[in-house]
């Protein structure tokens, strides 16, 4: 489809607010930094202050062991914080910060955990999150790279630039809210089930079909970046005023990836 074509479709869904401040000057990074610091208990934490919180309180046990929200983390941390207090919490910093990345399993997954926290914290009045695979995958499928056929697998692998520029420019072509309908229909018809009762039905809506005709163009866009994790991607913002916005994109995780969940989960 050409862009007039997805123009005259986009045109037909509800435009999104603009945020009264631009997004670059809502940054919680100060300078130098690489991610922001993470509010609880009337104080700013870094990531690794958040990471050694998050390893005291038990976090992943705490959860249960299923993939946690945004909001679950967040609860966890301030209920952290408020037990050990600064003097407490700096004491069990001095411990972990000792723990390599990939030395424990517990220690890798709360400084994810904290990862998570940082990119949701990154501007100010809004909340933030990675892009999922289905999103990313639908903006790589609307872009110029793709429509051209300069991306292929071996291109994915060897300039992870290239395709990362293709995800935006992609996704910049239509409404954020746009983007994360087209990405939550990708996600039904290719992601596997969360749980083993759940049922997983093709994406049916009818802006999907339209705009992203093409199954085996879909197929490998989404196979491509739910199996890739070190393409870089912009953040999803949802502002407290109400509509959402594409973010900047981060640097990677601790373990040199990006975070690309299959679901949305703020």
């Amino acid at each position: 489809m050409n862009t007039d074509g997805l123009n005259a479709l986009y045109a037909r869904v509800t435009a999104p607010a603009a945020p009264a401040v631009p997004l670059a000057r809502r940054e919680r990074r100060r300078g130098g930094e690489g991610f922001p610091t993470v509010p609880a208990g009337g104080l700013e934490w870094s990531p690794m202050e958040v990471a050694a919180a998050l390893f005291e309180a038990g976090a992943d046990n705490e959860l249960g062991g299923r993939v946690p929200t945004t909001d679950d983390l967040y609860r966890v941390l301030r209920a952290s914080v408020a037990v050990l207090g600064p003097a407490g919490l700096a004491q069990v910093v001095a411990t972990f910060a000792v723990f390599e990345l990939g030395e424990f399993r517990e220690t890798d997954t709360c400084r994810t955990f904290a990862y998570r926290l940082a990119l949701s914290f990154w501007y100010a009045g809004a909340r933030s999150r990675p892009m999922t695979a289905g999103e990313a995958a639908v903006a790589l499928y609307l872009s110029d790279a793709y429509r051209h056929h300069q991306v292929d697998a071996v291109t994915a692998r060897r300039a992870p630039l290239l395709v990362s520029r293709a995800i935006r420019q992609g996704a910049a072509l239509l409404p954020t809210p746009t983007l994360m309908r087209l990405g939550e229909a990708m996600g039904r018809e290719f992601a596997a089930p969360a749980s083993p009762g759940e049922v997983v039905t093709a994406g049916r809506d009818w802006l999907y079909r339209q705009a992203l005709p093409d199954y085996h163009r879909r197929r490998f866009c989404f196979a491509l970046l739910w199996a890739d994790v070190c393409q870089p991607s912009p953040l999803i913002v949802r502002l407290d005023g109400a509509g959402y916005a594409l973010g900047a994109t981060p640097p990677a995780g601790p373990d040199g990836t990006w975070l690309r969940p299959v679901r949305v989960g703020w």
